[in-house]
């Protein structure tokens, strides 16, 4: 037994931490910035690297992840602001459901959730389109919760896997993967994904009627002259993923060494397309609608305060990844592995959903994930965006009391815990289990 613990320490350690930050976090309800860093710093000592080595890695880890993220989430979260203050949210999801009509209207929502998960946190797209989504259900005779399951299938399955937002960059970082492979490997995953459990779930989910919830908060209503246009609405928000993407495909025809190419690489970045889109929503959010710069700059600041502790919370676990990597654990487990018939892909997706359950923060179970499994990108020649995708579905998984989403769905539909899981539950399941089994399915067919 002594032997087997000393030859296993190094693991030992590790799952010794995790369960320290799991209990300080549930058990403490202490901030997670604070617990991974205590944990970073714990196993750092516990696994033998020197006081000084310590304290560099944590300055490495938080800096090189913020350094990584901090621009795209923190832009990420003005432009969402910016369509939401200026009623280019409101324009995208009423346009969009006046075009599909009462017949289709599901197919609608899974849209407009897609768009609003891609361009803003969940719970800010969660609180606009709710709203909508029961009056739109009164109007089509249609139970409310069938609208509901696809709107969030969409929303929450965009925001976990797609950037700017937080958990999705900090992956791309983790792994170093392409950001523009993740989108267009991501669009062909997402897409089977959000209909399995936006539109085909809830056929199977026995009687969906329920009592119109009272509306906790509704959001401003825009006229038609206050709110920018349809397609000015929907473009500004995907610039950077069209930027992105258009990059990644036309630099595979173009010599790595021409100056063409590095034109493309600096536009393509994801830093340069953030901050062009978030300049061009300045002007057609803010100037356009004739709204004057310290209105616009309002709206900024107030985004940007909203971010700041997410993006401390992902410095921190960059903190956790990097001790994880400078005390030889990732090698070790990467060595561990290359006897293992396990796939890197469902390892990853397994490590990410068990932190999900555990502490309730997608951001958080992702990045720790990717700490972990990590090295193993090297060693077993797995393509890092498909790593990005596997964990990303990881983090969107069944989640439960500890979950803030999970209250959010249920005290805004106003449901019973049994019908929380019955039906959030297994829209997270399904959508874990979906994105996975479609990446293990790309991965047959790219390395």
């Amino acid at each position: 037994m002594i032997r087997f613990l000393i030859q296993n320490s190094p693991i030992i350690w590790l799952v010794f931490g995790i369960a320290l930050m799991l209990f300080l976090n549930i058990k403490c309800k202490l901030n997670s910035m604070v617990a991974l860093l205590i944990v970073a710093i714990l196993v750092g000592i516990l696994e033998g690297l020197p006081l000084d080595k310590v304290i560099g890695s944590i300055k490495n880890g938080f800096g090189g992840t913020l350094g990584t993220l901090a621009i795209i989430v923190a832009f990420g979260s003005v432009l969402g602001k910016f369509m939401v203050d200026s009623g280019a949210a409101q324009r995208i999801a009423t346009t969009v459901i006046n075009k599909f009509g009462v017949k289709y209207v599901q197919w609608g929502i899974l849209l407009i959730g897609f768009l609003f998960g891609i361009s803003m946190f969940y719970e800010v797209a969660f609180m606009i389109l709710a709203p909508l989504i029961i009056s739109i259900a009164i109007e089509a005779k249609v139970p409310y919760l069938r609208l509901g399951i696809a709107m969030v299938a969409a929303a929450t399955t965009a925001h976990s896997t797609f950037p700017p937002q937080p958990g999705s960059v900090a992956l791309i970082s983790a792994y170093h993967a392409d950001m523009g492979m993740v989108y267009i490997l991501g669009i062909i995953v997402v897409i089977p994904t959000i209909i399995a459990s936006g539109i085909i779930l809830p056929k199977f989910l026995g009687n969906l009627e329920h009592p119109i919830p009272p509306l906790l908060k509704k959001p401003k209503e825009f006229t038609e002259e206050e709110m920018p246009k349809f397609w000015v609405s929907l473009i500004v928000p995907l610039i950077p993923a069209i930027i992105i993407s258009s990059a990644t495909i036309i630099k595979v025809w173009i010599d790595p060494k021409s100056m063409l190419f590095k034109i493309l690489s600096f536009f393509g970045s994801a830093e340069i397309s953030m901050l062009i889109a978030v300049i061009v929503g300045i002007y057609v959010f803010g100037i356009k609608l004739n709204k004057k710069m310290p209105e616009i700059m309002q709206s900024f600041s107030s985004a940007i305060e909203g971010v700041a502790m997410i993006i401390l919370i992902m410095g921190s676990g960059g903190a956790f990844k990097q001790i994880i990597l400078d005390t030889g654990l990732g090698k070790y487990i990467a060595v561990l592995m290359q006897n293992s018939s396990a796939s890197p892909l469902i390892m990853a997706w397994a490590i990410t959903v068990l932190l999900r359950l555990a502490t309730g923060t997608g951001a958080v179970s992702a990045i720790t994930a990717a700490g972990i499994v990590g090295p193993l990108v090297g060693t077993f020649h797995i393509n890092p965006a498909l790593m990005v995708l596997a964990t990303a579905a990881g983090s969107n998984t069944l989640s439960h009391l500890n979950d803030a989403a999970f209250w959010l769905f249920k005290g805004y539909f106003n449901l019973s815990i049994k019908d929380t899981f019955k039906t959030w539950g297994l829209l997270e399941l399904t959508n874990s289990v979906v994105q996975l089994c479609m990446v293990l399915v790309l991965s047959i067919f790219i390395s």
